[in-house]
């Protein structure tokens, strides 16, 4: 069965939602929207006993945690409830969101919407069993790698697939296929003798940062360990061996957080002297994770030893922390948003 689109997802989903609503209310209108500052999907008006209710809507294929996370922290950003619109969300999902005052629609039948008079909440509807196409090359650990390294550093995409390959750790035959994914995605425009240029950034980071936390970094962990209270406090690493990630990252950079979790990322060579020099023993429960770098430290170490911006964002929205997720969206706001605005 071919991949649906978005409106098909989304005709699906009210078709759904129409057996869910009291009999006195009405599905007015649905239309895209094109203000590109509001970077939703569509607008959704439902009307009942009188009153109009306004969603902005927000079409995710598949739904995840972090999709849950993001969500979270955009509700604050609308003058009308944001609604997330999807293929299928599974009974524990559907109380998570609720949980978080996150409204939801899916094609299978579940709701949740809770704008009075309307309430609703159905779950542990089935869906339709449909074979899902594999993931492109493109949301897999080679694109993902490529993609933060585009992300991280504008221009790169222009330069050549060598280049490209040195720079990311990738084989040069992958990066030939995930340039040509991310043509056909519409995230990168091949503009002829100009060159080539990323767009749809926006979009693209939060693909990026839906798919890190589950396909790229289980396969970065060199372990968990333990070191004395506060050893990590006053200490600074030297970059080209390692560098803070997470919550340490991020409580340097703003001044806003208590870290719980101790994330490190470093080269696999590079770990038992890191060990060493900061007595660190091996515990399963520990509260150290070091994981292993998977980009090429650069000579401008514009954050010193802490990882990019963009990767400590996706370290706090992973961990589903609420703090966190506030502090993400402070680092989003004063160093992300910056390098995904379109020219």
């Amino acid at each position: 069965m071919e991949k649906m689109k978005e409106p098909e997802f989304l005709e699906l989903a009210l078709k759904a939602l129409r057996k869910n609503l009291p009999v006195q209310a009405q599905i007015k209108t649905v239309k895209p929207l094109r203000d590109l500052r509001l970077r939703v999907d569509y607008l959704l008006r439902i009307v009942i006993k009188g009153k109009e209710i306004r969603y902005y809507a927000e079409i995710k294929a598949n739904a995840t945690k972090a999709d849950k996370l993001l969500l979270m922290i955009r509700k604050g950003e609308f003058d009308q409830p944001l609604l997330l619109v999807t293929k299928y969300i599974n009974t524990q999902l559907a109380d998570e969101l609720k949980q978080n005052g996150t409204e939801f629609i899916d094609t299978a039948g579940n709701a949740f919407l809770n704008q009075p008079p309307l309430y609703i909440f159905v779950k542990g509807n089935k869906p339709d069993i449909v074979k899902t196409p594999p993931p492109k090359r493109t949301f897999k650990p080679a694109g993902l790698r490529i993609i933060y390294a585009f992300l991280c550093n504008p221009g790169l995409e222009n330069k050549t697939y060598r280049e490209i390959a040195a720079e990311t750790g990738v084989a040069l035959g992958t990066v030939d296929w995930i340039m040509k994914e991310l043509k056909g995605l519409w995230f990168l425009l091949d503009m002829g003798k100009r060159g080539q240029r990323l767009i749809q950034k926006e979009n693209l980071l939060q693909r990026w940062v839906t798919a890190y936390p589950e396909r790229l970094r289980p396969k970065l962990t060199l372990g968990r360990f333990r070191g004395e209270y506060g050893w990590w406090q006053q200490k600074t690493l030297d970059p080209f061996k390692a560098q803070w990630g997470g919550e340490v990252a991020a409580a340097k950079l703003t001044q806003y957080l208590q870290p719980q979790i101790i994330t490190i990322y470093t080269a696999p060579q590079e770990l038992n002297q890191l060990l060493i020099d900061n007595r660190l023993k091996k515990d399963q429960t520990g509260d150290v994770g070091i994981l292993k770098r998977f980009w090429e430290p650069a000579e401008n170490r514009k954050y010193e030893d802490l990882v990019h911006p963009i990767l400590i964002y996706a370290d706090l929205l992973a961990t589903g922390n609420e703090r966190n997720i506030e502090t993400a969206k402070m680092i989003y706001d004063q160093y992300i948003v910056q390098l995904i605005r379109e020219d």
